[in-house]
């Protein structure tokens, strides 16, 4: 049924309502940031990387790569820079954050190489990157690199496949710290970096950017109800908020976060969310 332009407007209230909760750990808010946003990921991966001097050259949200079987895998963000191929992936459940994953985006990054030469040596030095909500590997330092080394003397291989994992908890006063700082909030007024700040006020305190991401939540509606995972659920609630909420929470946005969008207890949302295979 037709909403009527009342009711459109109240729903677009409702949505907006939402945008304001998110953040760029959320990881569909982040790639609808980073966009068609080559600076914004120049940014991190400078800061990430540590390579004050690296130039993108060009970048791709929900960039997929297939192996030689044809099976394929959905980057986050894929950039090319400087003869570097990056992998930026934003994780917020432990579960999704594994070692093997990793390995995994690496290879991809590897077996889609145009030119790797007889032996590989055209092989092209890979960076994947995951940031995420909690401490990984629970040290309490900022970034974890994971290289490969001899075991038994300890020296590193100098194979170019690199791994790096930043911690979302890190909030030291340099640059990682004021990064993650920046990934966790909802105003862009708060924000350290302002390349960052910038683009998250255009989706949250523009016109065209709140029609984006009116859009984007339509979209998840829509991906709900053909999937029909908004069934059934969450006696009381009705259809179009129960859709928004397993949209939110399908897009990374903590339970928290979702029930003081909505109104509802934590624990009512996280339930929902458990339903409907999102959690």
């Amino acid at each position: 049924m037709e909403l009527t332009e009342e009711q459109q407007a109240e729903r677009r209230k409702r949505i907006l309502e939402k945008v304001k909760m998110l953040r760029l750990i959320d990881d569909n808010f982040m790639t609808k940031a980073f966009e068609d946003s080559p600076e914004c990921v120049e940014l991190v991966l400078r800061i990430l990387m540590g390579k004050d001097d690296l130039k993108v050259l060009s970048s791709q949200v929900q960039y997929e790569v297939k192996n030689l079987q044809g099976q394929g895998v959905r980057f986050d963000v894929h950039a090319l820079c400087d003869g570097k191929e990056v992998n930026i992936e934003i994780q917020r459940s432990d579960k999704g954050s594994g070692i093997k994953r990793a390995r995994r985006n690496s290879s991809y990054m590897d077996a889609n190489c145009e030119d790797a030469g007889e032996y590989g040596e055209n092989l092209p030095e890979t960076y994947v990157i995951f940031i995420t909500e909690n401490d990984k590997w629970k040290h309490g330092y900022p970034l974890y690199h994971i290289e490969r080394c001899i075991l038994e003397t300890g020296e590193v291989v100098k194979d170019e496949a690199h791994i790096i994992y930043a911690n979302g908890t890190y909030r030291g006063e340099d640059s990682v710290g004021k990064l993650m700082h920046d990934f966790f909030c909802t105003k862009a007024d708060e924000m350290n970096y302002g390349v960052l700040a910038q683009r998250v006020r255009q989706l949250k305190e523009t016109e065209k950017g709140e029609t984006t991401m009116c859009r984007v939540f339509e979209e998840f509606g829509k991906q709900e109800r053909a999937e029909g995972r908004a069934e059934g659920h969450a006696e009381g609630i009705e259809q179009g908020r129960m859709e928004g909420i397993i949209g939110m929470l399908r897009a990374g946005v903590d339970s928290k976060t979702v029930s003081v969008g909505f109104g509802l207890p934590v624990e009512e949302v996280t339930a929902l969310g458990k339903q409907a295979g999102v959690l």
